[in-house]
């Protein structure tokens, strides 16, 4: 079972498709994740992805598929959760593609739904919390920063939503709920 969790920036995506992860033996496809270790692998597809980030330009879609394609081919796992990946139409007609390369399909996208202030607030009032406690915080965790993030994801994810609510693989659930209500109201949907 490949499923997406769409959601802008600490939506509690990750902590979401930990939880899949952890309960169901999925295997959580972070592009951020993916990108770091290809940096550090050594491989031929590292190589070109270290060689990117040290000029600090942007990642090609063509990288990003090109590492989706490499998990496809040696991880085993009981589905794949893309988390942060597609963000575009472009790529989620690469990702649509690439699935059925493998003769697999999505069984669902999940989109966390959340009140913008009020995630704003939510990041804002931890990041404070965090470095009161003296523990790192990202330097864009602020209400400035979280806001531009939040329009560049609208910008550029907001047409996935009615992309794969044509396809009839779009579901709901509210993001700003706790962590256990959220991950039952995911189950519930995987189970569905």
């Amino acid at each position: 079972m490949n499923i997406i969790l769409l959601g802008p920036p600490g939506a509690g995506k990750g902590t979401q498709a930990r939880h899949l992860v952890d309960g169901r033996g999925m295997v959580q496809l972070s592009t951020g994740d993916m990108l770091r270790a290809a940096k550090d692998s050594g491989t031929e597809m590292g190589k070109i992805v270290a060689e990117v980030m040290a000029r600090g330009d942007l990642v090609t879609d063509e990288i990003v598929i090109g590492l989706i394609r490499e998990q496809l081919e040696t991880v085993k796992a009981n589905g794949f959760v893309f988390d942060g990946f597609p963000r575009t139409l472009a790529q989620a007609d690469a990702l649509n593609d690439l699935l059925s390369e493998f003769g697999q399909s999505l069984a669902s996208v999940i989109a966390l739904e959340v009140n913008d202030d009020v995630l704003v607030s939510r990041i804002v009032g931890r990041a404070e919390e965090a470095r009161a406690a003296g523990q790192p915080v990202r330097s864009d965790d602020n209400a400035e920063s979280l806001k531009i993030r939040l329009m560049e994801y609208y910008k550029k994810t907001s047409p996935l939503l009615g992309y794969y609510h044509a396809k009839g693989l779009l579901k709901s659930v509210d993001g700003l709920g706790d962590i256990d209500q959220v991950k039952g109201e995911i189950s519930a949907i995987l189970e569905g």
